[in-house]
């Protein structure tokens, strides 16, 4: 594609020099680069990509877009915002995949990835191709890709809508995070359903305040548009049980759905029995009711399972196709993710990391629980503080034991974190242990017969971040270790 074919799509911009060199790539990355690249210089928290410009010709790049002038031997396109410039010139540059393709973006604190990977099953079931993009992964059919983003930069999202449309996808899934949104990361993503499952207290170190957040999610639903286009419908699919539900009513133009448990809901889970094994709800919608029997415990799988069931009704998928899906789902690694290696107790693993998570996931553990109750836990550094304390209140009003232990501290100093949490409790019924390997095993060696040990906080990640240093960790890894150590003592 020609560059002056690519940039007349945008409305405001100054171009030193009036080559048209043929684009064949685009980046934000100077090292990745190739010949015939358009470059975006794109200011991040720590790194200032007008800095790396001329890198990006001397690797082949062939134009620049900046929001300032620069003197360099390629021509320089300056524009108000890289970012946003970024977003419509991928969606051009890739021929507007995501009008191609059914988009459908959940958002939400809690539940997101369980969501995801439930709607993606049921489209499977009905027979549909799909794409998925979220905290655990990037799918293409049943090939996965590792990301580095809950939602990925425009570039990224918009490169790879263009490959799943390249292998014939129609539906894709994807978790849309409050940074994504409020970063502009999902400008020029035509979705068609939009997905809320709650709001509670996170990320109030990007944000600062609730209402902020609360913001921040809603751009999710206004983007879905103003106009009724029969041939591509607009759905909001939202929680009523949760008060931010009437928000996000007034955020969006589109036609709503509800679902819940509480409130009067489009669909609704009424009767609902929880049990160790699993849990089972009457499902009411359109004057019917038809019996589910989750095999994923705890009343936040209703939910998820709720807000599947509803983007996929919304999906025009009946129901004969979605409730044998969502009752055969036993779960996502890494969350309420059970570790076995033949032991007389369980050991469960939970991205859990904030405090609403880690309080629904303990009552859905109290369910197992025998005699004792175990809970190890770490808040990450560098990010919201003042859920520390709430989470560490969690722990301790739940488990019998609660062990502090290390997250992902980044660059904050440790005494700081484990004082924060420490501000939360007023009781003795923690120990702190630095070294969540050490934290891991000494909880495991302490399991008796019947006994429940819930490790929350990472979930699916396979590392852990300490100062400027990725180490490799698992907790699923290092539990199965723990629990064979014990058996062989």
């Amino acid at each position: 594609m020609k560059l002056q074919h690519l940039i007349e799509n945008l409305h405001r911009y100054e171009v030193s020099s009036e080559c048209n060199p043929e684009i064949t790539s685009l980046s934000m990355d100077s090292r990745n680069v190739r010949k015939g690249s358009l470059f975006f210089c794109i200011k991040g928290y720590t790194v200032d990509g007008h800095l790396f410009a001329s890198e990006a010709i001397k690797n082949g790049a062939v134009a620049i877009i900046s929001e300032k002038k620069l003197t360099l031997s390629a021509p320089v396109i300056v524009v108000p915002d890289s970012k946003k410039a970024m977003a419509i010139l991928a969606d051009v540059f890739y021929h507007h995949p995501t009008h191609k393709i059914k988009l459908i973006g959940v958002t939400g604190t809690n539940g997101k990835t369980t969501t995801t990977h439930i709607i993606e099953a049921i489209h499977q079931a009905y027979n549909q191709k799909t794409g998925m993009i979220g905290t655990i992964y990037m799918k293409i059919g049943n090939e996965t890709f590792p990301v580095k983003n809950t939602t990925p930069d425009a570039l990224t999202l918009q490169e790879s809508f263009h490959q799943m449309v390249e292998e014939n996808v129609q539906t894709v899934v994807m978790e849309v995070s409050s940074h994504a949104l409020h970063m502009g990361r999902v400008h020029g993503c035509d979705f068609d359903v939009a997905v809320f499952t709650n709001l509670t207290q996170d990320h109030l170190d990007y944000h600062q305040t609730m209402q902020e957040y609360q913001f921040a999610k809603s751009l999710l639903f206004s983007s879905l548009g103003n106009t009724y286009n029969q041939g591509k419908p607009k759905f909001a699919v939202l929680n009523a049980d949760d008060p931010s539900c009437e928000f996000y009513k007034t955020a969006t133009a589109a036609q709503v759905l509800t679902y819940g448990i509480t409130e009067t809901s489009d669909i609704m889970a009424k009767n609902v029995v929880a049990t160790a094994k699993g849990t089972a709800f009457d499902l009411v919608f359109d004057n019917r009711v038809i019996p589910v029997r989750l095999k994923m415990v705890g009343q936040f799988s209703v939910y998820n399972a709720l807000a599947a069931i509803s983007a996929c009704y919304a999906s025009n998928i009946p129901m004969e196709t979605i409730v044998p899906v969502v009752e055969s789902i036993t779960g996502v690694p890494g969350r309420f993710e059970a570790i076995e290696a033949g032991q007389d107790f369980t050991v469960i693993v939970d991205y859990a990391h904030t405090p609403d998570s880690l309080e629904n996931v303990l009552k859905a553990t109290k369910e197992l629980s025998g005699e004792n109750l175990y809970c190890v836990v770490g808040c990450g550094g560098d990010r919201d503080r003042t859920k520390r304390p709430l989470m560490a209140a969690v722990a301790v009003n739940y488990a019998n034991k609660a062990v502090f232990t290390l997250d992902n501290p980044r660059s904050e100093a440790i005494s700081q974190i484990f004082a924060d949490m420490e501000a939360g409790v007023l009781n003795k019924k923690y120990e702190i242990i630095e070294d969540r390997k050490k934290a891991i095993y000494q909880v495991i060696s302490e399991a008796k017969a019947g006994d429940v040990v819930l490790i929350a906080g990472k979930g699916h990640e396979t590392y852990q971040i300490i100062g400027e240093r990725t180490l490799e960790f698992d907790d699923r890894k290092v539990a199965l270790e723990a629990i064979q150590a014990k058996k062989s003592s």
